[in-house]
């Protein structure tokens, strides 16, 4: 008998998300084993920064996304990801993104959760700038040659 589909989730959203809320309905699934999360957070970076706003290209970004996510479920035996972004303006110390995974067995579940990142931060359409804590708003923040190494390895 074939294993059910990894049941997916993408949300793009302005709203604050609930990590454990999100944890707890995928540790639900039927044969799970294995929980991962990745919860990424706007840095106040020593104090420089009120918060980050970011842009995104709607529905481009939820579906490039879904794809990461289903390349993620093709390659590791996971039972379910849900995937999380938000855009606008976030304060520091708020989430913006949050990656979770679950598998019958905890390698699938950190390998798919790191893949998923990591592909996110580089395939994913968004835009950010920093937000300064005199409330002036920096240039758009390039895209990171470490993010690119990060995915190249997958």
């Amino acid at each position: 008998m074939a294993a059910a589909p990894a049941k997916i989730a993408v949300r793009v959203q302005r709203e604050p998300f609930d990590q454990a809320t999100e944890i707890c309905h995928l540790s639900r699934l039927a044969d799970v084993g294995a929980v991962v999360s990745f919860t990424g957070i706007c840095r106040a970076d020593g104090g420089r920064l009120a918060g980050l706003e970011l842009e995104h290209y709607p529905g481009m970004a939820e579906a490039e996304i879904g794809r990461v996510a289903a390349e993620a479920a093709a390659r590791w035996p996971i039972l379910g990801a849900t995937a999380i972004h938000r855009f606008g303006r976030i304060a520091a110390g708020e989430d913006i993104v949050l990656v979770v995974t679950a598998s019958a067995h905890r390698a699938a579940a950190f390998a798919a959760a790191e893949f998923l990142m990591d592909w996110l931060k580089t395939r994913a359409p968004f835009w950010k700038r920093e937000i300064f804590a005199d409330g002036t708003a920096g240039a758009w923040v390039e895209a990171k040659d470490a993010d690119d190494a990060a995915a190249a390895r997958w």
